[in-house]
């Protein structure tokens, strides 16, 4: 194991981070830090976060030091790990995400569909930067990157740069805590088989001992997990899961219940981002009590359940050389025999020091599920190339593709509302 770890982490500002830093406290005794180096353009943020986290560190008698910068090659030089959990245009930009499609009876949601496909393309800009600049500063360093939309983002940076990078996110972990749920108490050998893309996955079987215990829990219908607090929670019918034929992440409510989303989002009184508005406010006054030396509880409330276990375990697997298995988001390889080798999919993964070796899925046919995937994965691919190249017809194409949007008119009014909502943020396309 190496000794003095530097972990620089970018978005340090993000009201995410305490919970981040109590993941890396719970496994000190297998990761010796030397130094954090908290990174952010928001320098006030920073500092009331970092104070917080220099408490939590203190009170658990950890010594190692934190650093504030707004210099990001400062951050980046000669880090071990690098941790990506950045907002650009922040949470107002979000809330333009979510609004804007809703005049045109499109679905305004963070990561999925316009919305989504718009923080892509303010994100794939900054992103870029940071793995180019890694390239030279820190060139033997893990990326470790939360920024949503995290396929698309680890799509990009894999397959355009030379950086080593596995691409996050906290849903798979929630999912899998769900399934386990889902076994008789007296389960001595949990397993289950996984499938799908970021926010676009399945758990198809589940086992208990050897015996498959899932699909008969399909035919029955179930209420979908409640452990993504930004995802209203919904009850699937029999029918809808045995078409399907699997355990849907919650994301997927948005591609089942289409309409019923869509008119949930216009009838609410907030979007989730002015809800996630006043929640940071919130939280931002509670970091400033220099009494509160551990994560509030309120932080869950956020939407980052088990985020620091995702992010640590994950480090602490490559670092240590652990050979765990993981769901993460990486190049496909083989994993999934109907997807390209270059795909970046969300996988069950060997995690080592080498990397993320993916584990094949084999004997799957589920139509459906591959369907999607694919469908989706084309989607994926166009946003990178809109994204990182500028390119104006692959956006309108990526949005035509998109199983939720489709419409010619509707995609391009949204599209070019939005670029030019967005404008500050999107110099690939105002160049």
């Amino acid at each position: 194991m190496k000794k003095g770890l530097k972990i620089a982490i970018i978005g340090a500002g993000s009201t995410y981070t305490p919970e981040l830093i109590n993941g890396f406290i719970s496994r000190i005794d297998h990761l010796k830090i030397d130094n954090f180096c908290f990174m952010d353009i928001n320098k006030e943020k920073m500092s009331t976060v970092a104070s917080l986290c220099e408490r939590m560190l203190r009170a658990k008698e950890v010594n190692c030091k934190l650093i504030q910068t707004e210099d990001l090659k400062e951050a980046l030089i000669d880090a071990d790990y690098v941790v990506t959990q950045i907002r650009v245009g922040q949470l107002d930009a979000r809330i333009k995400d979510e609004k804007i499609p809703l005049k045109y009876n499109l679905l305004g949601q963070e990561t999925t569909g316009v919305g989504g496909f718009m923080k892509a393309m303010r994100t794939l800009p900054v992103m870029m930067n940071i793995a180019r600049q890694m390239e030279s500063l820190c060139p033997d360093a893990w990326l470790i990157n939360f920024t949503n939309p995290s396929g698309i983002i680890t799509e990009a940076l894999i397959n355009h740069t030379s950086i080593k990078m596995i691409g996050l996110c906290n849903g798979p972990i929630n999912m899998v805590k769900d399934a386990k749920q889902r076994v008789p108490a007296t389960t001595k050998h949990f397993d289950y088989d996984f499938v799908g893309l970021n926010h676009l996955c399945w758990i198809t079987s589940i086992y208990a001992d050897g015996k498959e215990i899932l699909k008969e829990q399909l035919t029955c219908g179930m209420q979908s997990s409640e452990t993504l607090k930004n995802v209203p929670k919904t009850i699937y019918e029999p029918a809808l899961l045995d078409a399907v034929k699997g355990l849907p992440i919650p994301y997927l409510n948005y591609y089942y219940l289409r309409e019923e989303q869509i008119q949930k989002c216009q009838e609410a009184d907030k979007t989730r981002g002015e809800i996630c508005k006043e929640i940071e406010i919130e939280l931002l006054e509670l970091y400033k009590d220099p009494n509160i030396v551990e994560k509030p509880a309120i932080l869950d409330q956020r939407g980052g359940a088990l985020y620091s276990e995702a992010a640590v375990a994950l480090i602490d697997a490559i670092e240590n050389d652990k050979n765990e298995i993981h769901i993460v988001n990486a190049k496909n390889n083989g994993g999934y025999s109907f997807m390209d080798k270059e795909d970046i999919v969300e996988i069950k993964c060997v995690i080592n020091k080498q990397g993320a070796k993916p584990l094949v899925l084999q004997g799957f046919d589920d139509p459906y599920i591959i369907g999607m995937m694919r469908a989706v994965k084309a989607y994926e691919k166009l946003a990178v190339k809109a994204g990182v190249e500028g390119d104006y017809s692959a956006a309108l194409s990526a949005l035509m593709v998109h199983p939720l949007i489709g419409d010619y008119h509707k995609a391009k009014v949204v599209l070019d509302e939005m670029l030019e909502a967005h404008k500050p943020f999107l110099p690939q396309f105002y160049k």
